[in-house]
C-alpha cells in the first residue's frame, strides 16, 4: 500500500512540476550586444575606466522606495566609471535587470557626471520578448530618456510600438523603469554620497 501511495504522490509531483514549467516558459537568451561594447559606447570619450561597487544602507533603500516605489533587492550594484586623461568623470554606466514572466530583460544605462541619462541599450532578453522589444529598439527608445535625472518622467511617449500592442507597451514600461532605477541608484549611491563626504 505504501508503494502505491508513493507512486501516486510521485506522479502528482511530476504533473505539478510539468505545469509549473509550462507556466514559466522562459526561452533562450538573445544577447544583442556584449557588456564590453555597451560600456564602451555609453562611456564614449573616456580614456580610463574604473569599477565602483556600492552597497546601499537600509536608509538609502528606504529613501529609494519612498521616492520611486521600487525597493532595490541586490546586495551591491556595480557602476563602470569613465574618466578623461585629467581624471575627471566623463560618464558612468550600470547594468539593470528585470525578471518578467517571459524572462529577464537586461539594460545598460549611461549617466553623465550630474546623473542625467546619456543613453541606454537593451543588451539581453529572451527569444520570446525580442519581437515585443524590437519596435522599441528600432524607434530608439533611449532618445526620450536622454537628459532626464532620477526625478524625471520616464513614461511612454506613444511613438514606440503599434497602437494596441500591449506587450510592446508593457516592455517599454519595464525598460523605462530600469533606466529610471539606474538614475536613482546613481543619484543615491554616487552623487549624494560624494556631496556628503
Amino acid at each position: 500500500m505504501s508503494r502505491l501511495v508513493a507512486r501516486v504522490l510521485g506522479g502528482v509531483g511530476l504533473v505539478g512540476l510539468a505545469v509549473s514549467l509550462a507556466v514559466a516558459h522562459v526561452t533562450p537568451p538573445v544577447v544583442l550586444t556584449s557588456d564590453r561594447d555597451a560600456v564602451a559606447a555609453l562611456l564614449s570619450g573616456s580614456r580610463r575606466y574604473f569599477v565602483r561597487e556600492v552597497r546601499l544602507s537600509s536608509e538609502e533603500r528606504q529613501a529609494i522606495q519612498k521616492q520611486s516605489g521600487w525597493r532595490p533587492d541586490e546586495d551591491f550594484y556595480r557602476f563602470y566609471m569613465g574618466r578623461d586623461d585629467q581624471g575627471r568623470l566623463v560618464a558612468a554606466s550600470i547594468f539593470m535587470t528585470e525578471y518578467t514572466i517571459h524572462g529577464p530583460v537586461r539594460v545598460a544605462v549611461g549617466l553623465s557626471p550630474d546623473g542625467k541619462v546619456k543613453g541606454a541599450q537593451v543588451v539581453e532578453l529572451t527569444e520570446e520578448t525580442y519581437p515585443w522589444v524590437k519596435p522599441l529598439i528600432d524607434a530608439d527608445f533611449a532618445r526620450e530618456f536622454v537628459g532626464q535625472g532620477s526625478a524625471g518622467s520616464f513614461t511612454l511617449a506613444g511613438q514606440a510600438g503599434a497602437p494596441g500592442d500591449s506587450m510592446t507597451h508593457f516592455y517599454h514600461h519595464v525598460i523605462a523603469s530600469l533606466v529610471q532605477r539606474a538614475a536613482i541608484l546613481y543619484d543615491t549611491a554616487v552623487l549624494k554620497r560624494s556631496s556628503s563626504g
